[in-house]
């Protein structure tokens, strides 16, 4: 499903997250779009993407702790997106662990009207 807003690509990737379907949320990316990884590294297209968000698609839950909020320019078809989200994993011991962070993102809108992430950074407001 397409994301017809800037906020809907954050509510379509935590329902592609929820419903562990990987190439749902490789679809929400543009194909040169940069995901920017939890040590600070970058991977750019669709393939490293594609492998960055596996570890994601193991997560007992994700959802977004406030409403996503997207701000965009003049011309309406680039948005900054922002948003806060939270989520449980089970830990190598099987122990239940929770993680979180403040997201945020650069959206594009595509020919279509659609929009497509280009960066993805899930802790980039945390700094």
């Amino acid at each position: 499903m397409p994301a017809y807003t800037p906020e809907e690509c954050d509510l379509l990737i935590a329902q592609a997250v929820k419903a562990k379907d990987l190439e749902a949320a490789v679809a929400l990316y543009e194909p040169t779009a940069v995901f920017v990884l939890g040590t600070g590294e970058s991977v750019s297209g669709h393939a490293a993407i594609r492998e960055a968000l596996v570890p994601f698609m193991s997560l007992e839950t994700f959802y977004f702790t406030t409403e996503t909020k997207a701000f965009l320019n003049a011309e309406q078809d680039i948005a900054l997106v922002r948003g806060t989200w939270a989520a449980t994993a089970k830990g190598p011991d099987g122990q239940v662990i929770g993680m979180s962070g403040k997201n945020v993102e650069v959206v594009r809108r595509q020919p279509d009207g659609t929009w497509l992430y280009m960066i993805d950074h899930p802790q980039g407001a945390d700094y």
